[in-house]
């Protein structure tokens, strides 16, 4: 199917509907990755084993990658994707270290001193995409920000190729962003894995990285109750917003280049006539002929659309209300259209600026929220990676100006204990207290 269906004008009414996503089969995929969970939780690394053989048809020797392994793909890269990787890593580095936080210091009240200080979490694990497609650039959007804030320990969990190898593209990228350890496990079972430990692979305190459905579903039931995770990073998305003086060729391809990542992944135009809706309907039959991914493509359009709505204003609606992961601006007056952008994962302004380059080498990160959850999260960032710690400090004098406060509230709230910790101070006047100074 290469024709995207088109929406002329729906009513407010239709807008629920229109913004759904793909949710197919979502409570037999419940059911799987539940089983897989608990399977790998009781069994370690001989579940693993029994996962892979059952799942992939191979039984491997063992899942860390060695260290001679993950030095050799310099010698398997081409100069030039090695150069790209460099240029790309330090786009990504120079914009998550200017995002780490500064110590916040506050004297609330006379001898009443707040302080807010960001620390690394300790050991994290990055799940990157592999398969037919390996995306290599994940690894630097989550091992970049990791490394920037402080990390101690930063291991990666990765499907292998058919012969049980990871891609050389991965190991370098992986070596490029100091990654500690690489592991040859992909799926749920990585995620299992990275959630309770095994022999083999080490739990961590967090799990970060996009996936498929399986993946995203492993994700959100081990971090209900078993581990902190990024975000919800499933399918991926687009929304373009575009107007009559936009480019339909420049349109089709950011729905194509969207459409690519998988079956299950969602393009949407929202643009403002039917003439601009049959234009690009048309340019992404034609671009689609020379695509390598057509299969997948055509799979994804099944569930792709095209949303005609004359009204600016209800464009920019309609966008907010679906909350894409990759938002695109082909509009005139882009920047004041994206004053008015309350829920998206990433921004794209104007014609220049395709959804390729946050996804490769502008240095923001396209670790992202997809499924409408833009609306409550970020996407992934230097924060992700540290955890806030406050530390107050209270003078004699400062405890004695705070106390009629909490004594009050304490004694309505019915705790009186917590008043009695501020009276006894006080009333010890000899007892030992913090510097003045």
């Amino acid at each position: 199917m290469e024709r995207l269906t088109i929406y002329n004008h729906p009513p407010r009414s239709e807008w629920g509907r229109l913004t759904e996503r793909f949710t197919r089969r979502e409570e037999e995929i419940t059911a799987q990755v539940a089983a897989i969970l608990a399977e790998v939780r009781t069994g370690g690394d001989r579940a693993l084993r029994a996962l892979t053989q059952r799942i992939e048809g191979r039984t491997p020797d063992r899942f860390e990658v060695p260290a001679g392994e993950l030095r050799a793909a310099e010698k398997e890269l081409s100069a030039g994707l090695k150069e790209a990787l460099t240029a790309a890593k330090a786009n990504i580095e120079a914009f998550h270290r200017a995002q780490l936080p500064l110590e916040v210091r506050c004297e609330t009240q006379p001898g009443v001193t707040c302080i807010q200080r960001a620390v690394p979490i300790r050991r994290v694990g990055l799940y990157i995409p592999g398969g037919k497609a390996p995306l290599f650039s994940t690894v630097l959007m989550l091992a970049v920000p990791a490394r920037a804030a402080g990390c101690r320990e930063v291991i990666l969990c990765t499907p292998a190729r058919l012969d049980g190898t990871i891609a050389p593209e991965i190991r370098y990228a992986a070596q490029l962003c100091g990654v500690d350890r690489v592991f040859a496990v992909g799926g749920a079972q990585a995620v299992a894995a990275m959630a309770y430990g095994t022999e083999s692979i080490p739990r961590v305190d967090k799990i970060f990285g996009p996936g498929n459905r399986y993946v995203t579903k492993a994700k959100q039931l081990v971090g209900a109750n078993d581990v902190a995770v990024d975000l919800p990073a499933g399918p991926s998305e687009v929304l373009v917003l575009a107007d009559d003086g936009a480019s339909p060729a420049f349109a089709a391809a950011d729905l194509l280049s969207q459409a690519e990542h998988g079956g299950d992944s969602q393009a949407v135009l929202v643009c403002a006539s039917m003439e601009f809706a049959l234009a690009t309907q048309r340019a992404v039959a034609e671009q689609l002929r020379e695509r390598r991914r057509g299969e997948i493509i055509r799979e994804s359009l099944q569930q792709s659309r095209i949303i005609v709505l004359a009204e600016r204003a209800d464009r920019i609606a309609f966008s907010n209300a679906y909350a894409p992961e990759h938002l695109i601006l082909s509009m005139e007056d882009p920047w004041e259209a994206a004053a008015q952008i309350t829920d998206a994962g990433s921004v794209f302004i104007g014609p220049w600026s395709p959804e390729s380059a946050g996804d490769y080498a502008s240095g923001t990160n396209h670790t992202l929220p997809t499924g409408g959850w833009a609306r409550a999260y970020s996407g992934v960032n230097t924060d992700s990676f540290l955890r806030k710690i406050t530390f107050q400090e209270l003078t004699r004098a400062g405890l004695e100006g705070l106390a009629p406060t909490i004594g009050t509230m304490a004694e309505a709230e019915g705790l009186d204990a917590h008043a009695a910790a501020v009276r006894i101070r006080l009333h010890a006047s000899s007892a030992p207290a913090p510097s003045d100074e």
